[in-house]
């Protein structure tokens, strides 16, 4: 079968290569559709070495497997076989999204269901056991979601939908609450289109035109320049003074965090989404203790993929708005990867079509 190849720093190669053996006790799955995102983009521009990839030489503990690697976590794909051991009401032809996780299900987080945060935990896509830029691949049942009549293009981004899900969910946000999200990229986007669906009042900070336009697209209800206004000043004039009840770090950057929790009231909470490259300075007496202010973080998900599924299809959320490209493996890194690097401002997700 033919799959993208990701051999290390800016080496991608579409080959030629066996099947992946089925097995009694999992579920064969037909990938149709993959998004490509940042940790994807950091791959291919910066190598696997600290990105969370496999090394050409040492295996990842639970694939054990070294480079290359299929390529792709983020994907839809419909059911081609079911395994003589599997009991699942999924069928046969089934519209489908795989929780793309390697876990090994014997650390205390993985006891405690924090798979999420296992101490080797692993991607489907980036550290081995096939991924979604190929015809096919094998994965236990228990990653595989039925996704109904959602279209499959949509599908492929319930994999970034559960992120901001996972990290709205972290904080306990409320209806009726105000939250603030720093920076309107891809995750900034969904982490306030959750918020919107549970009926949350967003205030979204962003300096690129393009992208405050996606977030007023999406349903959000302030957008603010902090470029141009005091985003602490503009969120206290549209909460009568109180300031935020939450606020959600998408940017990565220093001088966002120091804004959010600036904007925050006091008792609030501010949630580390994006990752940070560099370390971050915090003055926590003047920050944190004499409002009382919380900081914590989010990694991925567990458990939350069925639960996202649920919301957009209740809630009919619209994820249409956020794919602003289609393109054939072979064309990823010219119409895939260099669009997101140079475009990053008019990109949201662009998927890649098998």
């Amino acid at each position: 079968m033919k799959a993208v190849r990701y051999y290390g720093k800016e080496d991608l190669r579409v080959e030629d290569i066996p099947e992946m053996e089925m097995r009694a006790d999992a579920i064969k799955i037909a990938p149709k559709f993959v998004g490509l995102c940042g940790s994807d983009l950091h791959l291919y521009y910066d190598g696997g070495e600290g990105n969370g990839g496999n090394s050409a030489t040492t295996p990842h503990p639970l694939s054990g497997e070294t480079l290359p690697v299929t390529f792709g976590h983020e994907f839809s794909g419909v059911v081609e076989e079911i395994g003589a051991d599997v009991t699942t009401d999924i069928k046969v032809g089934d519209s489908v999204v795989v929780e793309p996780l390697m876990v090994c299900g014997e650390c205390p987080a993985c006891k405690a269901g924090d798979y999420n945060i296992c101490e080797k935990m692993g991607f489907i896509g980036i550290n081995g056991r096939g991924g979604g830029m190929s015809e096919h691949l094998v994965v236990e049942p228990r990653w595989v979601h039925p996704v109904g009549d959602l279209p499959l293009d949509q599908a492929a981004l319930i994999e970034p939908l559960s992120v901001a899900y996972h990290a709205v969910r972290n904080t306990g946000a409320q209806a009726g609450q105000t939250a603030v999200v720093g920076g309107a990229g891809p995750i900034g986007l969904l982490v306030a289109t959750v918020l919107k669906a549970e009926g949350l009042k967003v205030i979204v900070s962003e300096l690129s035109e393009a992208r405050k336009q996606k977030a007023l697209d999406a349903g959000v209800d302030v957008v603010v320049d902090p470029s141009k206004e005091d985003l602490a000043t503009r969120v206290r004039e549209e909460t009568n003074g109180v300031g935020a009840d939450v606020a959600f770090d998408a940017a990565g950057v220093g001088v966002v965090v120091h804004q959010l929790l600036a904007s925050l009231k006091a008792k609030g909470l501010l949630e580390i989404v994006a990752i940070h490259v560099r370390p971050l300075e915090i003055d926590v007496t003047g920050e944190l203790t004499f409002s009382e202010k919380s900081v914590q973080a989010s990694l991925g998900y567990a458990n939350d993929h069925a639960k996202v599924i649920e919301l957009v299809r209740n809630k009919g959320i619209d994820l249409s708005q956020f794919i602003t490209g289609k393109i054939a493996p072979e064309d990823i890194v010219d119409k895939g990867f260099k669009q997101l690097h140079d475009d990053a401002e008019h990109q949201v997700k662009i998927l890649v079509q098998m």
